[in-house]
């Protein structure tokens, strides 16, 4: 089963609509243990390095377990998240069954170079997780459940949060693939507000849910939290206790990405991911230092956040004007779905012509882009930096180059 799947829904679009009234082989004798060290001291020092892993990027995308480590990207992770289980019926549901645990791999596509055989007990994407952790033993991997096609299901959990963190653990710590997974990820779009459908379940229930999973999950395992980038007064980071619920994970992942696109297909142009409000920008709210600024200003601690990057950009066609603020006619040819497209596609269809609020933008023939750089990551690790955040996170791994090039840029 093939999941249909765009990164992020923009909020922007998402509050104008009625809805929203409502509100991560072997090795030479002790490499593992300098690797586990090394990789537990970038933690500590606050520089968590979160990716997202698509389950369904091994099909179309061709992208595998085998490609986060000949890219590079293994050996700079903390974390991987695992995106995504599904949320049905109240409970924590496997996604696609065969990706996870049952496709066969050639020895080309697998991590270790070694073919999975017919009789194996476990295959799929799990088992590949298993092997790239064997060569980094410092690596984590969470399973993250929701995203946009799949939170619909989050409603329904709320309404019985112990029920729901039991099915979870259940899932999550299965004995079929021990070992894989070190905590779970939630990505609830929107808990009592809008997102791919509306939620009603109250401006307690996140906390509610999470609370229930850091009780059955234990000190012993990681649990995390995707929430919205949302500052607008009485928007979706107003709507739940993301405040009340922080004292239950051990970090948040704010998406500050989306914030404009081609969802307005007229326009006015804008990048996706700024990192600060400049002059002209549609929203001046609508930024990445607008939502830390906000979820730290509730009192949640730095550390428990998280920068969000895209590995991705955003465009529109029918452009005529090179700086932020044209008007367009609709959304870009994408790779995939239209109006987006890989930073890895982007960065030789579109090169950069300019840079505003901490980001580039791109115009090439009547297409006007915006996305995240090695040069602009660097920016926003500065910023990172110097708010003390718990690390960098992004969507997904397989927007990077072959070798690696933006995340080689994230420290």
């Amino acid at each position: 089963m093939h999941i249909p799947h765009r990164p992020r829904a923009s909020f922007r679009a998402l509050v104008s609509a009625a809805c929203c009234a409502v509100l991560c082989a072997g090795l030479p004798a002790g490499a593992g243990t300098a690797a586990a060290a090394e990789q537990s001291s970038r933690q500590a020092a606050g520089s968590k390095v979160v990716g997202y892993f698509t389950e369904w990027g091994t099909y179309d995308r061709k992208y595998y377990v085998k490609n986060v480590e000949t890219s590079g990207s293994a050996a700079r992770l903390t974390h991987i998240n695992y995106a995504f289980g599904n949320v049905t019926g109240g409970k924590c549901a496997m996604g696609d069954s065969y990706a996870a645990t049952d496709r066969a791999y050639t020895a080309a596509e697998s991590v270790d170079g070694v073919a999975d055989t017919w009789d194996q007990p476990l295959r799929g994407n799990f088992n590949q997780l298993l092997k790239l952790k064997k060569k980094h033993p410092g690596l984590k991997v969470l399973w993250s459940f929701g995203g946009w096609t799949w939170s619909g299901g989050f409603g329904e959990a709320a309404k019985n949060p112990a029920a729901f963190a039991q099915s979870c653990y259940d899932l999550v710590k299965n004995s079929k693939w021990a070992g894989v997974f070190d905590g779970i990820d939630i990505d609830w779009e929107y808990p009592n507000a809008c997102g791919n459908s509306c939620d009603t379940s109250g401006r307690e229930a996140f906390k509610n849910l999470m609370g229930a999973l850091r009780s059955k999950f234990g000190g012993g395992s990681l649990v995390t939290a995707a929430i919205t980038a949302d500052a607008t007064s009485g928007g979706r980071i107003d709507a739940a206790d993301y405040a009340g619920a922080a004292q239950y994970v051990n970090w948040y992942n704010p998406m500050t990405y989306d914030y404009f696109g081609a969802w307005d297909a007229t326009g006015p142009t804008a990048p996706h991911s700024p990192l600060n409000s400049y002059s002209g920008i549609p929203r001046a709210d609508f930024s990445t230092s607008a939502t830390i600024a906000k979820l730290r200003g509730l009192g949640i601690p730095a550390a428990k956040l998280l920068l969000g990057i895209g590995f991705y950009g955003r465009g529109w066609t029918g452009v005529t004007q090179a700086a932020p603020g044209g008007s367009a006619t609709g959304p870009a040819a994408g790779t995939y779905e239209q109006g987006i497209d890989d930073y890895k596609v982007l960065k030789s269809k579109c090169p950069a012509t300019g840079t505003v609020g901490g980001t580039v933008y791109a115009k090439c023939g009547r297409d006007w882009w915006s996305y995240d750089t090695p040069s602009t990551i660097g920016t926003k690790m500065t910023y990172k930096n110097q708010q003390g955040l718990g690390g960098t996170f992004f969507w997904e791994l397989s927007g990077d180059t072959a070798n690696g090039e933006l995340i080689k840029s994230i420290n």
